[in-house]
């Protein structure tokens, strides 16, 4: 199985009421591995100008699937996709 991650965008007024039962189905199901609130935070280089924080990203799980196809099926009853927000899934490669 592969892990992920499911990056929420703050484009939509999620139900936190929801998150708990959400989760819940994710622990349930053995998928999540992880996750949290994203705070504030700030991006540094070594030389030069460094940029913005991405400001849109406000929350990230962690789960493991056996594809993307099965990844995006487990965004049923996250908050912030059934308020019509946007959730990045991005694969996480394995390390050596």
């Amino acid at each position: 199985m592969a892990e992920y991650l499911f990056l929420m965008h703050d484009d939509a007024r999620a139900d936190d009421s929801a998150w708990e039962p959400y989760l819940h189905k994710l622990q349930k199901g053995g998928f999540i591995q992880g996750g949290g609130a994203i705070g504030e935070g700030v991006c540094v280089r070594k030389d030069g100008a460094s940029p913005a924080v991405t400001a849109h990203l406000r929350g990230y799980i962690r789960v493991k699937a056996a594809s993307f196809d099965q990844a995006k099926s487990l965004l049923t009853g996250n908050p912030v996709f059934e308020a019509g927000g946007t959730v990045e899934i991005r694969e996480l490669p394995r390390s050596v």
